[in-house]
């Protein structure tokens, strides 16, 4: 196979991602997040602050600062983006072609790869342009595009290469193309994030080997930051200061050469995450990849709910109810039972939060909240592309109502399905704590709306799964924020984030039901 051959098989595989409209949403909310991130030092807040000083907003700052925090989204992001183009493959026929072709597995996924980085490049590219653009506005300084380029390589490049090799490496076996490849994912990030927090190379401020495995470039960053600053006493993200303290000003040459040869070889070894693929990689053979069910698998989720296939009569009366209910409120009943009875992990779920709900200590009930929206995050992440995904969006896109219905449909379904799982928390916060279980009810609204408008913009349950695991592990670390308190599991939820998550939810339904309305 000639170089042209493979320079197509890249290119392609980086258009056919960037063309997609999910592409457009996340560009957008790229932009958002860099503007979002950036406090106005004028507010008394600043982005970086050492000692409670504030961190002049030069370009080495920005860069390294908004490099850093975007690289914690970034990881997880990154992974669920790049993922599902082998199920595309399948569900468009070109499986076959594929399978039949004589390019060699290694090259196929290669290209894979490369496209996968190329794409997500081009995502980091745009955030970092929409920094420069912050840096006009609330910068010190002139522009240095060079300190940007080289700042967002040297921290973002290992963590693509991770987040690529991990998704192509994943989606070529079998087992892990559905949500037991996603969740085992987002664990992994996790570990790696907790591991290299509590590493040595932080107690000691040494490079060490454990950090080849610092993907996010995290450590090395504060690596850096102690090798120049010699103190540990640094805030980055939304930090307050003491306008009295004279401001810090970093320099431009924050890497030495030790750190830029660990973050190559940090690079590296993200990079030979890829090859176990080369090995097992399924090649679309039909008794491993079904094509009727390209995101099937026989996963220990689908083993369970074999297992649990009997409690799916309990959801039977359901169907009979919808026939009779009129309108949506029927239409997503339906789908309701749909869910519940294609799931039966999800009614033993049900059953087990509603007793903990009855049952637990007061002190006890977030917790079990916690748990009962991280179930159902998960479970709802696809609802909204399940007509896309099994091919009969256009059938039901016809019927009485067309898309816009549809789409009212399965963001009442989402909403009826997390009512399910939280009403009776709700209804025990209702007597003790009433603001939190109207922040329950308000959060858990603005919540399926959202998964509503992603899914159907994007066509990907992985958009709302990914910002949705990355917003509720950010909850439970910054328990004491209220506008990240969205559900009131932490007890700090107060009027104004219930406003704003109201705001959100409307904003959210209007524009999807929008989207649908113009939809053909």
């Amino acid at each position: 196979m000639n170089a042209t051959t493979i320079k197509i098989l890249i290119l392609t595989e980086a258009r056919l991602r960037l063309r997609r409209l999910s592409t457009l949403v996340t560009l957008l909310l790229v932009a958002a997040l860099a503007w979002l991130m950036l406090a106005d030092q004028s507010s008394g807040n600043t982005f970086i602050a050492v000692q409670n000083a504030k961190v002049l907003y030069t370009s080495s700052a920005l860069a390294l600062g908004s490099a850093t925090m975007f690289s914690l989204v970034f990881g997880l992001a990154g992974f669920y983006l790049v993922r599902g183009r082998i199920s595309e493959d399948v569900r468009s026929g070109a499986s076959g072609v594929i399978a039949s072709s004589t390019i060699s597995n290694a090259l196929f996924l290669l290209c894979r790869w490369l496209g996968g980085v190329g794409y997500l490049v081009v995502l980091a590219g745009a955030f970092m342009l929409s920094i420069m653009a912050c840096h006009l506005f609330r910068g010190v300084g002139a522009i240095n595009v060079f300190v940007y380029l080289e700042t967002y390589g040297v921290i973002l490049l290992p963590l693509i290469f991770f987040s690529v090799s991990c998704a192509v490496l994943f989606d070529g076996i079998a087992p892990l193309m559905g949500k037991l490849g996603d969740v085992i994912y987002f664990f992994l990030w996790i570990a790696q994030i907790s591991i290299l927090g509590s590493s040595e190379a932080n107690a000691t401020h040494q490079i060490t080997s454990i950090m080849l495995f610092d993907f996010s470039g995290i450590v090395m960053t504060m690596q850096s930051l102690f090798a120049y600053l010699h103190t540990s006493n640094i805030s980055m993200g939304y930090a307050s200061f003491d306008p009295k303290l004279v401001p810090v000003t970093l320099t431009n040459d924050l890497w030495s050469g030790p750190m830029l040869l660990m973050r190559f070889a940090s690079a590296a070894v993200a990079s030979l995450i890829l090859l176990p693929s080369f090995f097992l990689f399924h090649r679309y053979s039909p008794d491993k990849v079904k094509v009727s069910h390209a995101r099937e698998r026989r996963s220990p989720i689908a083993v369970l709910n074999q297992v649990l296939r009997p409690l799916s009569g309990l959801v039977q009366p359901l169907f009979p109810m919808a026939a009779r209910l009129p309108g949506i409120l029927g239409q997503a009943l339906a789908d309701v039972a749909l869910t519940l009875t294609s799931s039966p992990a999800a009614i033993l779920a049900l059953i087990l939060v509603l007793l903990s709900s009855i049952f637990v200590n007061l002190t006890m009930l977030p917790s079990v909240l916690l748990a009962a929206l991280a179930y159902w995050g998960i479970l709802v992440s696809d609802i909204s592309t399940r007509d896309y995904m099994t091919g009969c969006e256009d059938m039901t896109g016809v019927v009485a109502g067309g898309a816009k219905q549809r789409y009212l449909r399965q963001l009442v379904a989402t909403f009826m399905l997390g009512l399910l799982f939280t009403i009776s928390i709700a209804l025990r916060l209702a007597f003790h704590a009433p603001l939190l279980a109207c922040a329950l009810l308000v959060g858990l609204f603005s919540l399926s709306a959202l998964a509503s408008l992603l899914g159907r913009t994007s066509r990907s349950s992985r958009t709302f799964l990914a910002l949705f695991l990355f917003w509720l592990y950010v909850a439970t670390q910054v328990s004491n924020v209220p506008i990240i308190d969205v559900a009131g599991f932490n007890a700090v939820a107060n009027s104004i984030s219930i406003t704003t998550q109201m705001i959100i939810a409307i904003t959210a339904l209007i524009f999807g039901y929008s989207y649908n309305r113009l939809a053909k």
